[in-house]
């Protein structure tokens, strides 16, 4: 052989090690960004039409402004937002096993009960689907908020009275957060709801961001 077939044979030997050293070190390089990615951590809420953004854009609702709020001060968090409007306690206990097994959420928010007193169901009734509910997320691991409602008074101090009670009780019971009235901040203020006078306008959806924040942000952990 030559002396110059004997360099080029040589030289191409370089070339070739120096590429599979390269590949072997680029190679764990490239995977290492998916193996350290933080996983997404999720807040479930069960609520009904307050929560839905009834009558006006998605995106203007209490809990979508939430969600826009944790990606600014709590990043790795999400909001998945699974209320219905029109929904009971009963609606929330049948749906929420499945939720939690499709979302898998860390924080668990519960604002349910207005259609329950809306419609005189049973206290007894409504508490033991807050109930199912709060244990249900809790054996799942996540922590848990607690949403209430209030009711007029024409449904009779009894009902309006043990209607209130029925949240603290529950959350005192199993030892969650408890944030006792959704609408605190705009009840009063009848230019605060749509022509019903039971969904909020899009204008005050912010105050009932600020409303919940205090009572959710510790749970972001």
């Amino acid at each position: 052989m030559s002396q110059r077939y004997m360099r080029e044979r040589t030289w191409a030997r370089g070339v070739l090690g120096c590429l599979v050293l390269t590949l072997a070190v680029s190679l764990p390089a490239l995977a290492e960004p998916a193996a350290t990615a933080a996983p997404v951590r999720t807040v479930l809420v069960m609520g009904d039409s307050l929560s839905a953004a009834y009558g006006i854009a998605p995106e203007e609702g209490w809990v979508a402004l939430t969600a826009e709020r944790m990606a600014k001060q709590a990043p790795g968090w999400r909001v998945v937002n699974a209320s219905v409007s029109g929904e009971t306690t009963a609606g929330g206990a049948s749906r929420i096993g499945g939720e939690l097994a499709r979302n898998r959420p860390e924080v668990v928010v519960i604002a349910l009960g207005g259609n329950d007193g809306l419609r005189g169901l049973p206290l007894k009734q409504t508490r033991a689907n807050l109930e199912k509910m709060v244990s249900a997320a809790k054996s799942s691991g996540a922590r848990v908020l607690l949403v209430g409602m209030r009711m007029p008074p024409n449904l009779g101090k009894a009902y309006t009275e043990g209607f209130t009670a029925n949240y603290r009780a529950v959350a005192e019971a199993h030892q969650v957060a408890l944030l006792p009235f959704l609408l605190e901040p705009i009840a009063l203020d009848r230019n605060a709801f749509q022509a019903d006078n039971i969904h909020p306008i899009a204008a005050v959806q912010p105050k009932l961001r600020d409303h919940v924040w205090p009572a959710l942000a510790p749970l972001l952990k």
